[in-house]
């Protein structure tokens, strides 16, 4: 029977295997396949009820919790879009993307509480507040209980008539700009799962436990680890937040057997003295979000002898693009070959293909892409349905991807996109500041970590305190992540003779930095 959409998955599985576990939180809470689809029926006919219509825009503001999961596809089978945030936005960009998204309802968790409900006194005037939903707290006055949500009797929700029908709205910093939101429809997010379902031998079975520790607000954690769980009916473990110790016993206690995580995870791990019996019942790594570095996966897999995968993706690929499993003879260094139903190419910078082992911009072709940015569906696959990643790579001979640079200078934070722009303009709002440039470092946990260069007004000014006063604004208008890790207080940047900051200059200063030629 074709699936239109991803929590037709859960019907099934309560049908053929009702009392057999599904979801279980590292607290302990838990909910078989019969309970899961029991909570997402209520939390479908509840949206229904509370005057929320197909095509309309819910937000969802939730860690790694049970009721991520249940209002997520309660939502996409509600045929209402979904909005995943992170929970440590700053109030600012939550305010941003409920005025651009037109969300209508907010399902926030207690974490994130305070910065919703100030996000909201920031809209404009002419953007209507949604409706707050909260779990885990008690709700504030005209805020609703999660409680109030779920429907005491259930109604079956018409199949949903086209699969090209928006499912979620996923932001991202794309290849150029401000963040944006990549229009996921349930044909792109279904078609990956099945693309990665089809890849031998087999990411998942459906009697793993995987875990669940990557934020399922990121489309990593979303489709790939959540999507892949509920097709093959395997039991996923839902981690709040990534502590590495913690997260090793869990893998322990509850008997993981594919770990998928973000590349920062392998230095917290490394150093431990114990962590081939730690690892014991994990027969699988899978790693994605950001390049690793070849001897780091050597040396992963000479003390554990577990197997480490990577893969390439993206956003708008929903998003898995390209995986080691996928190789006929996996090279360090390598990201992997195209999933089945994949196709990939590299042109240069006429757009015309490139031959050989040379390097290229690389394009996608897929049902797993995108329908273009919101709201209007721009800058989405071209007429033949290529899409222009702004990475650069090569291919070899056996159709393996090999990671070069990246056409635009996204900086990718533990495996999160970081715009420049966006963390520019935060910087150039403090007093005293005149311009600034932002670029990323190398960072041995993170992958990446972002640096800000601040212009200062006065030549004489304090600039401790000029920098202390960039990063306490940073603090407060946006998510950790984005926050410079290092503020440099110059009198000028460096310019091309058209005024544009060349910032190859800068990066060479930090090269020069990190190999302690320069205090």
């Amino acid at each position: 029977m074709p699936r239109n959409d991803i929590s037709a998955f859960v019907a099934e599985a309560a049908d053929d295997v009702p009392g057999r576990q599904a979801l279980v939180e590292s607290g302990g809470r838990s909910l078989t396949w019969a309970q899961l689809e029991d909570e997402v029926a209520r939390i479908a006919t509840g949206l229904g009820a509370h005057g929320i219509r197909a095509g309309q825009r819910v937000m969802v503001v939730v860690g790694n919790r049970i009721e991520f999961v249940t209002t997520y596809l309660g939502v996409l089978r509600a045929q209402v879009v979904a909005v995943p945030v992170n929970p440590r936005s700053a109030p600012g960009e939550v305010a941003r993307m409920v005025a651009d998204s037109g969300t209508r309802l907010v399902v926030v968790d207690e974490t994130a509480l305070d910065v919703v409900r100030a996000g909201l006194r920031e809209l404009p005037d002419d953007v209507a507040a949604p409706t707050v939903v909260v779990t885990g707290a008690e709700p504030g006055p005209g805020e609703l209980s999660f409680a109030e949500l779920r429907a005491d009797v259930v109604r079956p929700v018409p199949p949903l008539p086209d699969p090209e029908k928006l499912a979620a709205l996923l932001y991202t910093s794309g290849t150029s700009g401000r963040p944006r939101a990549a229009m996921l429809t349930h044909r792109a997010l279904l078609a990956n799962i099945e693309q990665v379902a089809a890849v031998e031998p087999p990411m998942m079975h459906g009697d793993d436990v995987v875990l669940g520790v990557l934020p399922l607000f990121h489309v990593y954690g979303l489709n790939a680890v959540l999507g892949g769980v509920l097709r093959h009916r395997a039991r996923l473990l839902l981690v709040e937040r990534f502590d590495p110790q913690a997260v090793l016993d869990l893998i322990d206690d509850e008997a993981c057997s594919v770990v998928p995580i973000a590349p920062p995870a392998f230095a917290h791990w490394l150093p431990d003295g114990h962590l081939r019996e730690r690892l014991g019942p994990v027969r699988l790594v899978l790693s994605g979000s950001a390049p690793l570095e070849p001897r780091v996966v050597e040396e992963f897999t000479a003390i554990t002898g577990i197997p480490v995968h990577q893969g390439y993706g993206l956003t708008e690929a929903s998003p898995v693009v390209t995986s080691t499993l996928c190789s006929a003879d996996p090279q360090p260094g390598s990201v992997g070959a195209a999933l089945p139903g994949i196709e990939l190419r590299l042109v240069d910078e006429t757009y015309g293909q490139v031959e050989g082992e040379d390097p290229g911009q690389i394009q996608v072709r897929g049902d797993n892409l995108f329908s273009g940015y919101w709201p209007d569906g721009a800058d989405g696959p071209d007429a033949d349905g290529w899409y222009a990643t702004g990475d650069v790579g090569f291919l070899d001979a056996s159709g393996d991807l090999f990671l070069v640079d990246r056409v635009k200078e996204l900086v990718i934070v533990s495996g999160f996109n970081v715009y420049p722009t966006e963390v520019e303009d935060v910087v150039r709002e403090v007093d005293g500041v005149v311009d600034a440039a932002v670029i990323g470092v190398p960072d041995e946990l993170t992958g990446e970590a972002v640096v800000a260069y601040a212009v200062a007004a006065d030549a004489d000014a304090d600039a401790p305190a000029l920098a202390d006063a960039v990063r306490a604004h940073c603090a407060e208008r946006l998510a950790r992540f984005k926050q410079p890790s290092r503020v440099e207080v110059v009198d000028e940047l460096p310019l091309t003779v058209t005024g544009k900051v060349q910032k190859g200059l800068l990066r060479g200063i930090e090269r020069r930095r990190a190999m302690e030629l320069l205090e």
